[in-house]
């Protein structure tokens, strides 16, 4: 079947497509590039990829496209479900013989309920739905399909037995043809990367137990599996000659670090091309493995701290301990490794006190940049699970996202209800972004480069206009 993967519209600047993590509308200018549609696009022969957010489409410019196509496979999330079945309706009634699917970790963990709430669906593939979207595509018989779920004839909703996870990932194509052939690269935005970035994986996975991390929980697993270092690099020789616009790669595995012995050896390979890199790492990797990274292209980490209070991170199954982050974040200080610190508040155990105790470590470690978050329990996490048999959720009617795209507080404790978590996200900003020393490094940023003198204001606007309308939307 000739099929149109699609990320639907939905909030102005709304991060939330196949390759967001948190989806929401972020504090500046951000979008992740959709690779979990763009892997199967990349199997599908003849296929299209449309990635509506950062291209500012509306339904409207992708009506015309549908007619050219027999099926849609569109991405969606807890935030966004509610717009996406609008949109599977309008393209029901554009297009009635029309098949539609849904993808990603929403309908993983809820595929009957998904399918229930639109009758304009026909399928969810659920877990690593690569091959899964694949033999649809290839009209195979849907009721021989592992890892779906869809509606037979009668209109009865069945579901096929779990596909088998995917152990090699050598039998992935690349997805920087698809970037090439269907996105315009330049839309694609990280507040801490370099303009233009490119990200893709290497792996998928995560070792870490995080409680309320989704894609491990949901799709990925926490076996880590990853593709062969000659598999990446040729993928990074395609995209530099493909794409000699791009200033910085990013590798967007879960943790890259997982590994030590193949990211010191995937390193080293990538020294050879000369090339300015990034990656997710957890704050525990040895001096002696940074040192290899920041010798062959490693500019930037993106840590996930979550928390500075010790016993949050048990509370979360972080696996860290804050003495480890504090050397950790010293040795990147000393080695000139650039730091991009992510925290989370409203995790069970937050108090007041915790969180001072958060806003204070994060000052006293100081990344270059960082995100605050507000605790999300997403359905599928253990998190999820937590906050529902201890009455946390405050309005379970509500979702995860004011209509405009910004994080709520949807978790309240008997001692910390949502509005102080919420009203605290602001405050952290403030006390670390506006501190002399952090303003003065900023300032000589942009001193020194007036593309980044450029790019800082922009990012000042968005970043106070962030602040207002969230506090307009509470």
């Amino acid at each position: 079947m000739r099929t149109l993967f699609l990320q639907a519209p939905s909030f102005d600047g709304y991060d939330g497509g196949a390759g967001a993590r948190y989806q929401m509308k972020r504090e500046v200018k951000s979008f992740w590039y959709p690779t979990w549609l763009a892997q199967p696009a990349a199997l599908v022969e003849n296929s299209k990829l449309i990635d509506a957010p950062p291209h500012k489409l509306k339904f409207s410019d992708i009506a015309p496209q549908v007619k050219d196509y027999d099926m849609v496979v569109m991405h969606t999330s807890t935030p966004s479900f509610d717009s996406d079945i609008r949109t599977a309706r309008m393209l029901r009634d554009l297009k009635p013989d029309l098949k539609i699917g849904l993808v990603g970790a929403k309908v993983a963990v809820e595929p009957v309920q998904s399918l229930e709430a639109c009758s304009a669906l026909d399928f969810v593939a659920r877990e690593e739905f690569d091959f899964t979207i694949k033999e649809v595509a290839d009209d195979r018989d849907w009721s021989k399909i592992d890892g779906i779920t869809y509606r037979n004839r009668e209109g009865v909703i069945v579901g096929n037995q779990d596909r088998r996870i995917l152990e090699n990932m050598d039998e992935l194509p690349f997805v920087t043809p698809v970037y090439k052939r269907d996105l315009e690269i330049e839309n694609y935005f990280g507040g801490y990367l370099k303009h233009p970035y490119m990200s893709f994986y290497t792996g998928r996975g995560c070792k870490s137990r995080c409680t309320f991390c989704l894609w491990p929980q949901t799709v990925g697993g926490h076996n880590y599996r990853t593709r062969s270092i000659g598999h990446v690099m040729d993928e990074l020789r395609y995209a530099r000659a493909a794409f000699p616009q791009v200033k910085e790669f990013f590798f967007d595995d879960d943790t890259l670090t997982d590994n030590l012995p193949r990211v010191e050896a995937l390193a080293r390979e990538i020294g050879k091309l000369g090339i300015t890199w990034s990656c997710n790492a957890k704050a525990n990797v040895p001096r002696d493995t940074l040192k290899v990274l920041k010798d062959n292209g490693l500019r930037l980490l993106l840590v996930g701290y979550e928390s500075g209070n010790q016993q949050i991170l048990h509370n979360i199954k972080k696996g860290m301990r804050t003495d480890v982050a504090r050397r950790f974040t010293k040795d990147c200080h000393e080695l000139g490794i650039v730091i991009h610190g992510t925290f989370i508040l409203g995790l069970p155990g937050e108090t007041k006190e915790t969180i001072e105790e958060t806003i204070n470590f994060a000052k006293e470690i100081n990344p270059h940049t960082i995100q605050i978050s507000l605790a999300a329990p997403y359905p599928g996490t253990f998190l999820y699970k937590q906050a529902k048999e201890n009455g946390w959720l405050y309005d379970e009617s509500q979702d995860l996202l004011t209509e405009g795209g910004t994080q709520i507080a949807p978790l309240s404790y008997p001692h910390l209800n949502h509005t102080e978590i919420f009203t605290s996200v602001e405050d952290f900003y403030r006390r670390f972004y506006f501190r002399a020393p952090k303003i003065a490094s900023i300032v000589g940023e942009m001193v020194r480069s007036p593309e980044m003198m450029k790019r800082r204001l922009r990012e000042g606007v968005e970043f106070f206009r962030f602040l207002r309308d969230r506090k307009e939307a509470a």
